[in-house]
C-alpha cells in the first residue's frame, strides 16, 4: 500500500464517523481527467476532495482547475496529512444543513 492509499483509507473512515449516513463516492479517474478522487453526499449538501500523501505531492493535470471549480459550486479541497484537521473543520461547515433552500421564495 502507498502512503496516499493508507491516508485515504483512514480519512474515509474518519469521514464516515463524522458524517453518519453520508455517501462517499470514488470517481473514475479515466472519465474526466483531474476530477477529485471523491464526492461526499450528505443530506442536501455535497463536497469533493482530492487526497494526497503530503502537501507537496504531485498534482495531475487539471486537478487544481476542477478543485477550484467545484469549490465555487459547493466545497472542494485538496487534503493531505498536514491540513487534515482544517479540511475536516471546513467540511463540517460546508455540509451543515442550509437554513434557506433554493426552493424558498418570499410571498
Amino acid at each position: 500500500m502507498t502512503l496516499e492509499s493508507i491516508f485515504k483509507s483512514k480519512l474515509i473512515g474518519e469521514l464516515k464517523e463524522r458524517f453518519p449516513g453520508a455517501i462517499i463516492l470514488k470517481n473514475d479517474p479515466g472519465y474526466i481527467q483531474g476530477i477529485p478522487d471523491h464526492i461526499i453526499l450528505f443530506g442536501s449538501q455535497w463536497a469533493a476532495f482530492e487526497a494526497k500523501a503530503f502537501k507537496g505531492a504531485h498534482k495531475r493535470p487539471n486537478q487544481t482547475y476542477y478543485v477550484d471549480l467545484l469549490n465555487e459550486m459547493s466545497y472542494a479541497s485538496f487534503v493531505y496529512p498536514e491540513n487534515k484537521e482544517t479540511f475536516l473543520n471546513e467540511l463540517q461547515h460546508a455540509l451543515r444543513p442550509s437554513r434557506i433552500t433554493r426552493f424558498s421564495r418570499s410571498i
